[in-house]
């Protein structure tokens, strides 16, 4: 029997998912029953009936489907530390600060933070759903935590006052426009796709904004061949699913914590029902309401 035959059996075996993020190893993608963004994989987690769910992405995102499927064991198999690194970024003390500066607004804490600092917001967003939470959760003050580029890019849209925390994703926030121009300057003046975790002067000369999935989305129906995309490279494999005739552009983006997690780790995870997501029944109660109002306010 091969690996996949192997794995294979152990899901059907022990009623498991393999949940995958977009940035993750091709070949670990392949093997998922679901490959999404974070939004997308946590309403997969939550609704799904599986007694088991293998999460392959980081850390947050792991504790996000423990917090929101408390019942159901989450296998975590990575290898060493696979944290996002906006996780260290903001704390709970730092978050608690700002808002007794701020007492009329409400926290917003994007899902790429630790559980601690979801436990004392009053929601969490993702990329594709920050602006819909921001104008849909009833204050006129939100502050923003912790990226603060996704802040400044929702700040753009609304009326509301965001009040930004200064964090940052180090993969996006480190492309400059010396790095597209480089691009621009090899394949042309073509479609610029950004994640809005990059940096306003590369949102500013892009043609789409949006999650991941909305990149995915706009590339596909593009009628060009070729694109820029300013976003982790391992968007690329579903790129090519999606669009096998067309040329993708990226500059140097690779979210090494990402590729932790390989076809053997899975498996050995899941004959051993090991690596399991281990979490304070309290922090998951906490948390858990912030997750919730996610879905809430953003419709889904």
């Amino acid at each position: 029997m091969n690996q996949l035959e192997k794995l294979k059996k152990l899901k059907k075996e022990k009623n498991a998912i393999i949940l995958a993020h977009y940035y993750q190893n091709a070949d670990v993608q392949d093997v998922a029953d679901y490959v999404g963004d974070s939004y997308y994989l946590s309403e997969v987690g939550r609704d799904s009936d599986a007694d088991i769910i293998v999460y392959c992405g980081v850390k947050f995102m792991a504790e996000s489907a423990k917090i929101l499927s408390p019942k159901k064991k989450v296998l975590f198999p990575v290898h060493g530390d696979a944290t996002c690194c906006m996780e260290h970024q903001a704390t709970p003390g730092l978050v608690l600060e700002m808002k007794k500066n701020h007492p009329n607004a409400k926290v917003i804490t994007y899902i790429n933070s630790s559980s601690e600092v979801k436990a004392v917001s009053d929601a969490c967003c993702t990329s594709s759903s920050a602006l819909k939470i921001v104008e849909n959760i009833d204050a006129a003050e939100i502050i923003f935590v912790p990226d603060q580029n996704l802040a400044s890019y929702v700040a753009e849209q609304t009326d509301k006052k965001i009040i930004p925390f200064d964090g940052q994703c180090n993969v996006h926030h480190k492309v400059t426009l010396e790095n597209i121009k480089k691009l621009i300057e090899e394949h042309g003046d073509i479609e610029i796709l950004a994640h809005p975790e990059c940096q306003k002067e590369i949102r500013d000369v892009s043609t789409y904004v949006g999650s991941t999935a909305g990149i995915l989305n706009y590339a596909k129906t593009s009628p060009n061949k070729e694109l820029i995309v300013v976003t982790e490279k391992g968007i690329h494999h579903q790129l090519k699913k999606d669009s096998p005739e067309k040329s993708f552009y990226f500059p140097y983006m690779v979210c090494s914590p990402m590729k932790r997690v390989f076809i053997e780790s899975i498996i050995d995870a899941l004959e051993d029902e090991k690596c399991e997501v281990i979490m304070d029944e309290e922090l998951i109660k906490k948390a858990k309401v912030s997750l919730l109002n996610m879905h809430k306010y953003a419709g889904g």
